[in-house]
């Protein structure tokens, strides 16, 4: 087995973090607003619904990861666990990552607004193409997007019922330096309190 290093000493990655990551949405694009007195359950959408990552790659129901033409996946890192591309053309058109999402299973009720994040590090100006399905809601975010450095690439699915398995994705679909994908978040888009 040589080349192959076991254990502890098989990679060695810092952590990344996410806070740190440039959003391509601002604030305003996915807000919600509402009204104290709206509020039926405390607190309101504080966490993540699911983050899939490499070491979690299946969540409620449907919620599922898709790797499409992934260098590696390096998940015995002791830093973040990643996976990463190159590109190379594929039936697909490209490399990239697709979660699928499945409200109801988390308990959703009725229909809501979500914002899908995919954390990503370039090691340069990389053209993503960012897409999603939201049954018959809509979509916000999607298009071609040039990003560099650490990026948090978010797609809004909008009015989405809860039996609804819905997706979002990012694909590179020219040539381009390499890049790697951490994570993705699945959350409630952000609260803003109006009187």
């Amino acid at each position: 087995m040589s080349g192959i290093v076991p254990g502890a000493d098989a990679e060695v990655s810092d952590a990344i973090d996410p806070t740190s990551f440039v959003k391509t949405f601002s604030p305003s694009d996915v807000v919600t607003r509402i009204r104290p007195g709206d509020i039926l359950r405390w607190p309101p959408f504080i966490f993540p619904i699911e983050i899939i990552s490499p070491t979690h790659t299946v969540g409620k129901g449907r919620t599922n990861l898709t790797l499409i033409a992934s260098d590696i996946m390096q998940t015995d890192t002791s830093g973040t666990p990643y996976a990463s591309f190159t590109f190379r053309q594929v039936p697909s058109g490209g490399p990239g990552v697709s979660v699928h999402f499945d409200p109801g299973a988390y308990g959703a009720t009725a229909a809501a607004d979500y914002v899908v994040s995919f954390l990503v590090s370039t090691s340069g100006p990389v053209s993503l193409t960012v897409g999603g399905y939201a049954g018959p809601g809509t979509v916000t975010g999607a298009g071609v997007k040039t990003v560099n450095g650490n990026v948090s690439v978010q797609v809004g699915l909008h009015n989405v019922p809860p039996g609804q398995v819905v997706y979002a994705s990012i694909q590179q679909t020219s040539s381009g330096p390499s890049w790697s994908w951490f994570n993705t978040w699945i959350e409630h888009p952000p609260l803003v309190f109006e009187p």
